[in-house]
């Protein structure tokens, strides 16, 4: 039984359900969830409830890790070493992204980045290559598995545990190389499009800006983020922070729901991994339909307000 570091990402003192899946995917080892800049009482009994044998707050002896993710890597480094860590996990996101490059700079190890399935026993990662055409199962040799978990792709499963808390702060010196000033977050009423468990994307046929507004509609019933194809996003319809796709954002939900869009490569690598796909499309030979799970035929101005008003 490996002992395995999850970083927990948590936001409002709760924990990001993308986290807990990542601590399925240790299941069968004694998983040490690691926390920074969070009340530690305050997740306790969610941790515990999906496996985390300990939870460790984590913290500078001098500094911020919230002002300095330099500091950040380098106290779970250093937690990594006093807590003999033999693997480390967490989301592919923004900051797990962030965090664990650096990481592999300061540890001196691989990280297997937007993994969609881990061994931690045998060290193993799958994860996608060459646009999402194929898989690969990686093997790291390495004294520590450093990797990170697609946002979704493993679906979160309790396997209560005894979530001891302590604390650990870290005797480290802050490198100094970035310092954040300020945080500006931009539609901080929308779900993460990485993170959300249902997407409902549109094409280049939503035809205007405006007619997001018909999805976003449908998207409050279902609990949804808003995507775009990069169709729309050329056309202007949609920012890029919303693309999907191959240049956009790799996302990975439990339901897809592809409004006009027409299926291309570049998109499908994008989404591929979702777990079911429906495409609403009038082309009845649309190349998403050779790779959705439910496929209707029809005008997406006249389902999507049907299903709207159905949920």
């Amino acid at each position: 039984m490996a002992k395995t570091g999850i970083l927990i990402e948590t936001e409002n003192d709760a924990v990001k359900e993308t986290s807990l899946g990542v601590m399925t995917a240790a299941a069968g080892q004694e998983i040490v969830a690691l926390v920074l800049d969070t009340n530690p009482a305050a997740v306790k009994d969610k941790l515990a409830e999906y496996g985390a044998a300990s939870i460790v707050a984590v913290k500078a002896a001098a500094g911020s890790t919230a002002d300095s993710p330099d500091l950040a890597a380098e106290c779970l480094a250093a937690a990594v070493k006093e807590y003999g860590l033999e693997a480390l996990l967490g989301t592919a996101s923004a900051i797990g992204k962030d965090l664990f490059a650096r990481l592999s700079a300061i540890m001196d190890v691989p990280l297997v980045s937007d993994c969609v399935d881990v061994d931690v026993a045998a060290k193993t990662a799958k994860k996608s290559h060459f646009s999402g055409k194929t898989f690969a199962t990686l093997k790291v040799n390495a004294d520590v598995f450093l990797a990170t978990v697609r946002p979704n792709a493993i679906e979160a499963v309790a396997a209560p545990a005894g979530g001891e808390i302590v604390e650990f702060a870290a005797d480290v010196a802050d490198p100094g190389l970035v310092v954040v000033k300020e945080i500006k977050k931009g539609d901080s009423g929308k779900m993460d499009l990485t993170e959300a468990p249902v997407i409902i994307t549109g094409g280049r046929a939503i035809g205007s800006a405006e007619n997001y507004s018909m999805l976003e509609a449908c998207a409050a019933k279902l609990g949804a983020a808003v995507g775009a194809s990069r169709a729309a996003v050329d056309a202007g319809y949609a920012p890029h922070s919303m693309q999907v796709g191959q240049t956009g954002k790799t996302v990975s939900p439990k339901l897809y729901i592809a409004c006009g869009v027409s299926g291309a490569v570049q998109h499908f690598a994008g989404m591929k991994t979702s777990k079911v796909i429906v495409a609403i499309n009038e082309d009845k030979d649309a190349p998403i339909f050779a790779k959705c799970d439910y496929g209707i035929v029809g005008d997406i101005f006249d389902v999507v307000p049907k299903l709207t008003e159905k949920l």
